[in-house]
């Protein structure tokens, strides 16, 4: 049965309302026909009072709970800010505000006592509150110190691993490895060597799908692209080249033994990756150590590097460190005591105790025991460490510490001074951009404009040439 006019504009309709034969004793459209006493549409209170719950009344209202997005008989709980279900200005009732599509999509969503819609949290609530804490919530979860460095404040980036990191290289749409193969064998071929053309492929395809390519060149063209690659090129664009199709871990594992074989150690490289990576990331660079060059790579730091370093280097590469991303207060606190009495609070200090808490806590872990360190010393731990060890070792903890912190700040630093002062450190430069452009290459650009007030992009551009400034800064992006 329907009513000419009814329901006014905004309101669902009730079926067999109103009853067959009495249309004409209803008010004229306009009003909501109800003779209970419901307001004009858009006035007063809806239902007439919060206790009476959701009207039952004749000629077919919809029963308690079933009209789509009403509360449950006697309403629900409270809503953040106070608010319950049914309340007047609140959700879920035709006419009455509504929340932003963005955030719940309409009042047959909203979120009940049983979960969120499609077990999704709303990304805010009315009013801009939520009823669960931040990370900046201080209550819940303790501030950390900024990444402690004389030279550096990088407190606005967030401390941490994983969480929003971005690389400025992603997987090319609509990838086709056979079509890149012969665009890269037509920039090779002939005299000369059409470089932006390489530039263009390799800056654009993820190292997965460039090791598609190497395959693809050699099944078409019976040749080995890296060969024909370093036939063509030279310098810093053969080396960014050449990294760029390693595969990553085997990228490491490379650069782990070039920096031991031959007289003398690039000790910085052994620092840069051991202390950074993760627990899967070094066993399979170690695995990837022995099976490609035929050589244990503890035995070969053990030969290289010696005291407390090399102890500290034979713990990391070991790949055992705590990955439990829960912070035990009371072991921080614990771990931060027995630190000051290794170091700052006694005559000389115990290497082994340092050695053991920064090799085996979680960086989570780390981060509290040195905010728990701070209070109690009033000094922070970095601090502590640059007074109680010098050289490699010192280098090797505060990496540590520092990754731990803000591992984005880490590498940030690291490329800045391979380009501070006269001359550039190249390898440093090439291994940083190409390792951490599909993990946080985009951090890292965050934390280096806010740490040196110039944009990673112009300090390379500033700094290198030719071909080999293209392809870097394609990679690292404006």
């Amino acid at each position: 049965m329907s009513y000419p006019g009814y329901p006014p504009a905004g309101y669902p309709p009730f079926p067999g309302y109103p009853p067959a034969g009495q249309e004409s004793t209803y008010p004229p459209p306009g009003q909501y026909p109800y003779p209970s006493g419901f307001p004009p549409m858009g006035g007063g209170a809806y239902p007439p009072a919060p206790t009476s719950g959701y009207p039952a009344g004749p000629g077919g209202y919809p029963a308690p709970g079933s009209y789509p997005g009403a509360p449950p008989p006697g309403g629900a709980p409270a809503y953040p800010g106070g608010q319950g279900f049914g309340a007047p200005g609140s959700m879920g009732f035709p006419g009455y505000p509504q929340p932003p599509a963005q955030s719940y999509g309409g009042p047959a969503q909203v979120p009940l006592p049983g979960g969120f819609p499609g077990g999704q949290m709303p990304s805010q609530f009315p009013g801009g509150q939520t009823p669960f804490p931040t990370q900046t919530d201080p209550e819940v979860f303790p501030s950390y110190p900024a990444f402690p460095s004389a030279s550096l404040d990088c407190s606005s980036e967030p401390a941490t691993l994983t969480q929003g990191t971005q690389g400025t290289i992603r997987p090319a749409a609509n990838f086709d490895a056979m079509r890149d193969a012969e665009v890269l064998r037509k920039a090779m071929k002939g005299f000369g060597t059409d470089e932006q053309a390489i530039v263009d492929i390799v800056s654009t395809r993820s190292n997965d799908q460039r090791q598609k390519i190497k395959a693809a060149f050699k099944t078409m063209y019976g040749k080995d692209l890296i060969k024909d690659l370093k036939s063509e090129l030279s310098g810093n664009m053969e080396e960014l080249i050449l990294a760029l199709f390693m595969p990553l871990t085997y990228y490491d594992a490379w650069s782990l033994r070039n920096a031991m074989k031959g007289a003398g150690t690039q000790e910085r490289v052994l620092i840069e990756i051991l202390c950074t990576r993760t627990n899967q990331e070094i066993r399979e660079i170690v695995q990837c150590y022995q099976s490609e060059f035929g050589r244990d790579l503890e035995k070969d730091i053990r030969a290289d590097t010696s005291g407390h370093f090399e102890r500290l280097l034979v713990s990391m590469c070991q790949g055992n460190r705590d990955e439990n991303q829960t912070v035990n207060y009371q072991m921080a606190q614990d771990d931060a005591q027995r630190l000051y009495q290794a170091g700052e609070g006694r005559l000389g200090t115990d290497e082994s105790c340092f050695n053991m808490v920064l090799a085996t806590r979680s960086f989570p872990q780390l981060k509290a025991t040195m905010e728990a360190y701070q209070r109690m010393a009033n000094r922070d731990l970095l601090s502590s460490i640059g007074r109680e060890f010098s050289g490699n070792v010192e280098n090797g903890l505060k990496a540590i510490l520092q990754s731990a912190l803000n591992r984005s700040a880490f590498f940030a630093e690291r490329l800045y001074h391979s380009m501070k002062g006269a001359g550039t450190d190249d390898s440093t430069l090439v291994r940083i951009v190409v390792t951490r452009s599909e993990i946080d290459l985009v951090q890292i650009k965050q934390v280096f404009s806010q740490m040196y007030q110039k944009s990673l992009s112009t300090m390379i551009a500033g700094d290198t040439s030719g071909d080999y400034r293209k392809l870097l800064l394609a990679i690292v992006g404006q």
